[in-house]
């Protein structure tokens, strides 16, 4: 099954995306981890998000870029966190793809999904806050909107969390 969940910040998107994973049966649970450690401050967020998915039996994968390469066991259920960092990893960063970001992370999607048992991808909905960004922020917002729409066609399942309150939509 590929689920998608998706919500505002602290909306609890998260937490309801373990919470399918933990539900989904046997196998093992991998945690796609896309955050970039840019900081003192995100290597002590990574290491307490660690401590607290290690309690839920998941193991790290740490991918910033280029997910088809990402190595999961076969069957696996797997989590992957955020697509919103991941695109801009592969937008901004040097080793990312640049200017085939939706071609990398849908060959990537597509990898996950050949060799898992589910796949649930969480995303974050950045797109109505009615602020007028730049053109570089607008393009990053576009591809995001590109890829999360892509993946709503594709999915089994579409779920978006507000205020702790999942509406489903597929």
């Amino acid at each position: 099954m590929f689920y998608v969940v998706t919500g505002g910040s602290g909306s609890g998107k998260s937490a309801y995306a373990e919470e399918l994973i933990i539900r989904s049966g046997s196998g093992p649970r991998i945690y796609i981890a896309t955050m970039y450690p840019y900081d003192e401050e995100s290597h002590k967020r990574i290491a307490r998000h660690r401590q607290m998915r290690a309690k839920k039996e998941f193991e790290t994968v740490e991918c910033y870029t280029d997910l088809a390469s990402a190595q999961i066991p076969e069957g696996a259920n797997v989590l992957l966190e955020c697509m919103s960092n991941l695109t801009a990893n592969e937008l901004f960063r040097p080793e990312g793809a640049r200017k085939d970001v939706s071609l990398s992370i849908m060959k990537g999607i597509r990898h996950l999904l050949d060799s898992c048992k589910n796949l649930i991808v969480v995303t974050n909905e950045i797109f109505s806050d009615g602020i007028r960004y730049d053109d570089e922020t607008r393009n990053y917002q576009r591809i995001l909107g590109d890829i999360n729409v892509w993946m709503a066609s594709i999915s089994d399942h579409v779920t978006e969390i507000v205020y702790g309150i999942p509406l489903i939509f597929k």
